[in-house]
C-alpha cells in the first residue's frame, strides 16, 4: 500500500495505483516491456466526498476495475497513479 498522499481528491473523483503489468503469459512465456497491455485493475488509494446527494460508494483500499482508457495519468513523488471519476469505474473485486 503506498503512503499517505497529499492529494485530496474533489467531488466523485478517486485517486486509483494501478496494478502492476503481467511480467509472464499463464504458460510462462516472458512479456518484453513493449509488449505488455496497459493494466485495468488497481487500488483507490483517494476518494473525494462524492456529489451533492451522491456519495462516492468506493473506498480505500477497494481493488477496482476500470475501463482502459479511463482516467489521468499523474504522477506524485515518483510513482504513478490515475486520478478518475467514479463513473469511470466498473466493479469492485
Amino acid at each position: 500500500m503506498a503512503k499517505k498522499l497529499n492529494i485530496t481528491p474533489l467531488h466523485d473523483r478517486v485517486i486509483v495505483k494501478p496494478a502492476a503489468a503481467e511480467e509472464k503469459t499463464a504458460g510462462g512465456i516472458i512479456i518484453p516491456d513493449t509488449a505488455k497491455e496497459k493494466p485495468q485493475r488497481g487500488t483507490i488509494i483517494a476518494a473525494g466526498p462524492g456529489k451533492k446527494d451522491e456519495p462516492v460508494t468506493v473506498k480505500t483500499g477497494d481493488t477496482v476495475l476500470y475501463g482502459k482508457y479511463a482516467g489521468t495519468e499523474i504522477s506524485v513523488e515518483g510513482e504513478d497513479f490515475l486520478i478518475m471519476r467514479e463513473s469511470d469505474i466498473l466493479a469492485i473485486v
